[in-house]
């Protein structure tokens, strides 16, 4: 009965999500992930260590890395001035190349789309060569964190955000630019898979519904977190 359950058992090819937002199941190789876990679990040791965000005065339920920048409701820092004080890690040039291919492989989904005109992808700010994002969102979600609906609009460069899961399959909602409730769809993302949103669905309101405990595939374990997600999120502050 499980398996009617399984990851295998829904329709997991790539495919338009909404204008501007593409998904891209198993993108990562078993390779890949293991090798992207080993890096988090290094970035645990700090300088700044995983910590719960305040947003109005309560904690979030998942727990945060920055990578480039730290960020906080409404801004961002090179240092995490409501943790520990210390400078963030720097962005890696190994996260920069990695987002630049999931980037390609969504330009090549709208592009091959029968429905949609030449350029398209253009239009929708997805440019692989020109992306240059700069920070990241390391979140880990254990079996009973959430996050609820809202938008990434703390960046003042509208690049697409490209985002990557390991560990569990959680319940992802993503839904429209203008509020919170329908329309919206709900997609079961599993470790290995990457989420492009940009264009017109770049301020799209999005979140965690839930984390299925136990989903997690051998190279996706995080054994280093007793198990869990982990987020990945790619953006570009246009800051200095």
């Amino acid at each position: 009965m499980d398996s009617l359950f399984a990851d295998e058992a829904f329709d997991r090819r790539p495919r338009i999500v909404a204008p501007g937002a593409v998904w891209l199941p198993a993108f990562l190789s078993d390779r890949a992930q293991s090798w992207i876990i080993a890096r988090c679990a290094e970035w645990q040791s700090g300088p700044v260590p995983p910590h719960a965000t305040t947003i109005a005065g309560h904690p979030m339920s998942v727990r945060t890395i920055g990578l480039g920048w730290h960020w906080r409701p409404g801004r961002y820092d090179r240092r995490a001035v409501d943790v520990n004080g210390a400078a963030v890690l720097a962005f890696p040039d190994w996260m920069t190349r990695l987002g630049r291919q999931v980037l390609q492989s969504a330009t090549e989904v709208v592009d091959g789309a029968d429905d949609l005109p030449a350029g398209t992808a253009a239009s929708w700010g997805f440019d692989p060569t020109g992306y240059h994002p700069d920070v990241a969102l390391v979140n880990h979600y254990d079996a009973q964190s959430k996050m609820g609906m809202h938008q990434d609009k703390d960046e003042f460069d509208p690049a697409p955000v490209v985002s990557l899961s390991l560990g569990d399959t959680c319940l992802f909602r993503f839904g429209n630019t203008e509020h919170r409730n329908r329309p919206y769809e709900d997609l079961r993302l599993a470790s290995g898979d990457a989420f492009v949103f940009g264009g017109p669905a770049r301020f799209a309101f999005h979140g965690v519904r839930s984390i299925q405990s136990g989903t997690a595939p051998d190279a996706g374990r995080l054994s280093h977190l007793d198990g869990g997600r982990i987020n990945i999120t790619m953006r570009t502050t246009g800051r200095e």
